[in-house]
Parts: structure tokens; sequence; C-alpha cells
């Protein structure tokens, strides 16, 4: 069971190589992102930025994902963006999130089947916290998920508390 020996009909058990740290390696790149994923927190692209800070508040994330009316991903917002749309002179309440959001086609996003490293390594290369987890619909993509950097922590204390090996 824990990878260094195999069992073949009429040969027996014999070892398979494989070191700790590769089976460790196999272990990791199985992993999906629908064993990970967490709730997404969505926004109607209609919504006020105001409104858009007190729910990214209220539900202690970094990122909102905007939809539109059909709840198909349109664009996303990060602490970033509202930062930047608060600083100045403008009524917070009156300016809508699709303002300021960016937008699709320049979203990362990633599906449920995707391996978990993929989406690990496209969150480095992007400088990015979170990536929304979509199904792909006929007229575009609907949030099912998120995966963030807090996501990619727990697996790997869950990696690290785990007997893998």
């Amino acid at each position: 069971m824990a990878g260094y020996l195999e069992a073949r009909p009429r040969v027996g058990y014999f070892y398979t190589g494989k070191t700790g740290t590769q089976l460790l390696a196999d272990k990791i790149k199985k992993m999906k992102v629908s064993d990970y994923q967490s709730i997404p927190v969505v926004i109607n692209e209609n919504v006020s930025v105001y409104d858009a800070i007190v729910t990214m508040f209220l539900e202690d994330v970094g990122t909102l994902f905007v939809v539109d009316d059909e709840s198909l991903l349109v664009g996303a917002l990060s602490r970033k963006d509202l930062l930047r749309a608060s600083i100045g002179k403008q009524e917070l309440t009156s300016i809508p999130v699709n303002i300021i959001m960016t937008r699709m086609p320049n979203i990362t996003f990633c599906e449920k089947d995707d391996l978990l490293i993929d989406v690990a390594q496209k969150l480095i290369e992007k400088q990015i916290d979170a990536m929304p987890v979509v199904k792909k619909v006929d007229k575009g993509y609907e949030v099912v998920g998120r995966i963030t950097k807090t996501n990619m922590t727990k697996v790997l204390v869950a990696l690290a508390k785990e007997d893998v090996l």
C-alpha cells in the first residue's frame, strides 16, 4: 500500500525502485481540482463598488467573481481593484463593478477535472490569489467553485499530516 512494492501474478512481490519523494510526486500529480475547490463568492455585474467591498469583507475573501444576469462569468474583482476604485472622491455607491473589474477573456480559470498541480502553476505564473472553477455551458462559463492560495496551503498541510509514504 505504501508504493514501495508491487505484485504481479506468477512473479510475486518486487521492489518498484521508487523513492519516497517520487511516490509523493506521483500522488500530487493525481490530485484534481474537484477534490479541493471551495465555494465561490459571486456578485452581479450591476452591483455597486460599495456593495462589492461589503461583500468581500462579510464573506472574508480576497477575490469576487462577477456574473451577468444569466449567471455566466464576465469578470473578477480583487482587493487591489476595489482599493484602486476607492481612492479618490468617487461616490462608490453609484459606480457599478463592471466599470472596474477585470473582464473576460483576461480571466484565468480552471475546470473541475484539471490537475491541482497545473492550477497551482497558473496561480504562480499569473501572480493571482484565486481562480474560478468553471463549467462550460452553451453561452459561456458558469462559476461552480474557486481555488485559492489558501486551498493550496490546506493541501500542503494535509499531505504533511497524512502518512503518505
